[in-house]
């Protein structure tokens, strides 16, 4: 994903839906013990890395014929490239510049991939432009839309649920930012189509910093002149099969209860204990059930919050799968 001017721009939300075969039925035992401010409001995130992700290896045009640099190099697609040179590359634009005095030879990259840190040497071959190429798509960061499931007393927050990912490499975050959002439209699901929310960011300032990208959500936390006036506080407890609602903002900045089933739960899981069926006749047809941008949604059950949804079934919009409070807090 291209990083975001922080200007108000319609964004989409990029998150894979997820399908999974089965999951048996349980009890999920959260802490029930804490209280939290409740969320169920969409934020826009901006997630910084260390380095630019290595998107796709690619050919360059030289007068000599068709050349691919990186590729022979061994330079795969989700290696994170660190340094060129001896420039830091935090941009695709440094490249550039790490480029900008090259005279002759090879230059060595540094690449992690995996989590070890690699080397690899390459030569640049000038396009048809005259500009000097390694054959490579990069891209920074991560950006998009998602839901906050809840604040602690101390500021820190959880969203989505669920990691950002490149395919199925989770993005390590080295720092990012969350911004207010309001959503201006709903593109429904459908059966063997995922729906998703469309918003905007909202000001420039952010409204939190983001410290995580987990397995079960982005976390971080909210800067201190956040306002949590609106936010009602609620405990946090134990799911059982049966009855109970999403807390999820579908217009604007409101926030509103619809109806669910948790159908099953699994205890023994990290992410996905609960499989759930929305049966809230107006959320149905409105977005045809649970769409991207829903994920971290807090499920909300007896009075207190149980979990957030995470997933949704691409061959049926109304089920999907949430998290456990416990294992996001």
């Amino acid at each position: 994903m291209k990083k975001f001017n922080l200007k108000i721009k319609a964004i989409g939300v990029v998150l894979a839906a997820v399908l999974l075969l089965f999951i048996s039925p349980a009890v999920v035992n959260a802490n029930a013990d804490e209280t939290v401010y409740l969320g169920g409001f969409v934020t826009g995130f901006e997630i910084k890395t260390d380095g630019t992700s290595v998107i796709g290896v690619s050919d360059v045009v030289t007068e000599n014929g068709v050349k691919s640099p990186s590729k022979d190099a061994g330079v795969l697609p989700g290696d994170t490239l660190l340094y060129v040179g001896e420039t830091k590359i935090n941009t695709p634009y440094d490249i550039e510049v790490a480029l900008k005095n090259y005279k002759s030879g090879k230059v060595v990259l540094r690449l992690k991939r995996d989590g070890n840190e690699i080397v690899k040497e390459v030569i640049p071959e000038k396009d048809l432009t005259g500009k000097l190429r390694l054959g490579l798509f990069v891209r920074d960061g991560a950006s998009g839309i998602g839901t906050v499931t809840f604040v602690k007393k101390d500021g820190e927050f959880t969203a989505l649920g669920h990691p950002v990912c490149e395919g199925d490499k989770i993005t390590e975050a080295s720092g990012g930012n969350l911004y207010r959002c309001s959503v201006f439209g709903v593109t429904k699901g459908e059966r063997g189509k995922a729906g998703e929310l469309k918003g905007v960011f909202v000001g420039d300032a952010p409204i939190g910093t983001i410290s995580k990208n987990t397995e079960q959500g982005i976390k971080g936390k909210m800067n201190k002149n956040f306002d949590k006036s609106s936010l009602s506080e609620i405990e946090t407890g134990e799911a059982s099969i049966g009855e109970a609602a999403i807390i999820a903002t579908i217009d604007g900045v409101k926030r509103e209860e619809f109806k669910i089933a948790i159908v099953k739960s699994d205890k023994n899981k990290k992410t996905r204990n609960y499989l759930i069926k929305i049966t809230d006749k107006r959320l149905i047809s409105i977005a045809g059930g649970i769409v991207q941008g829903m994920s971290g949604s807090p499920i909300v059950q007896d009075g207190k919050l149980v979990g957030a949804v995470t997933h949704v079934f691409v061959n049926d919009p109304t089920r999907g799968y949430g998290i456990s409070v416990a294992n996001m807090l």
